[in-house]
């Protein structure tokens, strides 16, 4: 059997990926190295992640976002229960994200800055661990059709004009289409022969979880040191960052006495470690792909770009590649395709993922254990907590900012659609479960409608008053929520013909 596309990695980018592919009935087959998905890393405390804004919309417009909200109480690695919000119930004033460990607050974003967003079920934030986003996503998948083996990773490929054979173990497989979502250290990326560049690390990270002899000697919270930086959490989970040029990652096994040793000169305390339970080292290293596709081969997720865990982007920045992905991919396996379709995957994606590997190491800057770096963190922290500089971070860490340049001046071009609740009820994120496009008629114009019949099958017309919509006459969006177009009462019909044609290719017969 000869598959429409191969994926390599079965984490979130891989099976979300294959989710979208699934929307547009695309034979789909998922191939994992590790036989087993469970880690403790996976789970709290490590395993949390932060989602946001154009992510959670993504799983409420795919139906999908009831499922990932984790219940309040969740599951550590013992087993013991523990509230997954806990972070926010330990602060006075509500965090709404940081940078750098800067933390800025709820109370100082001025939403009112952010015209195009309407409230609705879709936030602009929330935590997940990736055990349970994994979970949630491998149902759907299996659910829709999706094929995955596990204990089957790729460890050869070759490339024809008109496929790609992959040698997963002992198996041979075949495939039209072959995306490499198998991380940082991905070896589709490797055998494809993609360029990979970018900044060598500056410091080894930690996260540990551990026991600790009494008296601990450590404070709460996150604290810069003279030679890195540390975050504790009672009783014993600890992150921390040793400026050491990320000598010490991947090099060994982590023992008890290294933890012991690096923790003790980060902190400047003669604390103990008794037990280590669980350990992981990562850094700063930030690199990007040459380009994201070789013919038939493509790259999202890690495999793509690689950079600090710091705030949290790596994982937002995969699933937004998947998301912009999926639909056009699919498209050009239809034939449906309009010319460059595909390429506009590169052209859109690759400049956000540059952007957050820059913010990344902006964040390494202020970090570093030099008076000129103290200087820089205290000038962010007055700039933080003012309302023009929480806005601004808030936008940035959320990717409220977010806004694809398609040629088109209007404002809400290039940015998700607002979640529009039309008068009978209903929300426009409720009517894109789908995978189709959407073309929106708040006056219920025939012209409109007879358009949208031309491209029938990939755009879907819905017609209806909204509560608020923003003084337009109609929107055109693709498949992944983007405006593709949006016009007011007296707009140039042909506009939104010439967007049509641009992101769905040419009409039905």
């Amino acid at each position: 059997m000869t598959y429409d596309v191969l994926i390599a990695g079965a984490g979130p980018v891989g099976l979300f990926l294959a989710c979208e592919l699934r929307l547009a009935g695309v034979a789909v087959l998922v191939l994992e190295r590790s036989q087993d998905p469970g880690s403790p890393l996976k789970r709290l405390p490590f395993g949390l992640r932060g989602l946001n804004a154009p992510t959670i919309e993504a799983f409420y417009r795919r139906g999908l976002l009831d499922e990932v909200t984790m219940p309040v109480q969740a599951e550590d690695r013992s087993g013991r229960s523990v509230s997954s919000s806990a972070h926010w119930m330990q602060q006075e004033r509500k965090p709404a994200g940081h940078f750098a460990g800067i933390q800025f607050f709820q109370d100082r974003i001025d939403e009112e800055r952010w015209p195009y967003r309407l409230g609705g079920p879709a936030g602009t934030s929330m935590a997940v661990t990736m055990e349970h986003l994994e979970s949630v996503l491998t149902a759907r998948a299996l659910a829709t059709g999706v094929e995955i083996r596990r204990g089957c990773g790729v460890v050869d490929l070759d490339q024809t004009e008109d496929g790609v054979v992959v040698h997963a173990g002992d198996e041979v497989i075949r495939g039209r289409w072959l995306v490499g979502c198998d991380g940082g250290r991905s070896t589709v990326r490797k055998l494809g022969g993609f360029g990979f560049s970018g900044t060598e690390p500056e410091f080894t990270g930690y996260s540990v979880e551990v026991g600790l002899a009494e008296p601990v000697g450590l404070p709460a919270g996150r604290h810069y040191t003279s030679t890195g930086m540390y975050t504790f959490t009672p009783p014993g989970t600890v992150a921390m960052v040793e400026f050491d040029g990320g000598a010490c990652h991947r090099v060994e096994p982590i023992t008890l006495e290294h933890v012991q040793a690096v923790l003790r000169r980060v902190s400047g305390t003669g604390v103990t470690v008794t037990d280590l339970h669980v350990a992981a080292t990562w850094t700063d290293r930030a690199f990007q792909a040459s380009t994201y596709r070789k013919g038939r081969i493509l790259l999202a997720g890690d495999a793509a770009h690689i950079h600090s865990p710091l705030g949290g982007q790596g994982l937002n920045l995969g699933l937004g590649d998947a998301m912009n992905l999926g639909w056009k991919l699919a498209a050009a396996i239809r034939g449906d395709a309009p010319d460059g379709l595909l390429d506009s995957y590169e052209e859109e994606r690759r400049p956000v993922g540059a952007q957050v590997l820059d913010w990344s190491r902006a964040q390494v800057a202020i970090m570093r254990p030099t008076p000129s770096s103290r200087a820089l963190e205290a000038i962010i922290r007055d700039l933080i907590d003012t309302r023009d500089g929480a806005t601004y971070f808030a936008e940035r860490v959320s990717g409220g900012s977010l806004r694809y340049d398609l040629g088109d001046p209007h404002p809400l071009v290039g940015r998700g659609v607002p979640d529009f609740e039309l008068t009978d009820g209903t929300r426009i994120g409720e009517r894109m479960a789908n995978g189709k496009g959407l073309l929106i008629d708040f006056y219920a114009r025939r012209p409109l409608r007879a358009l949208a019949d031309r491209w029938h099958g990939r755009i879907d017309y819905v017609v209806g008053e909204a509560h608020d919509r923003m003084e337009l006459s109609a929107v055109l969006t693709r498949p992944d929520g983007v405006v593709a177009w949006a016009g007011e009462r007296d707009a140039d019909p042909t506009l939104v013909i010439r967007a049509a044609e641009q992101w769905f290719g040419t009409p039905n017969a």
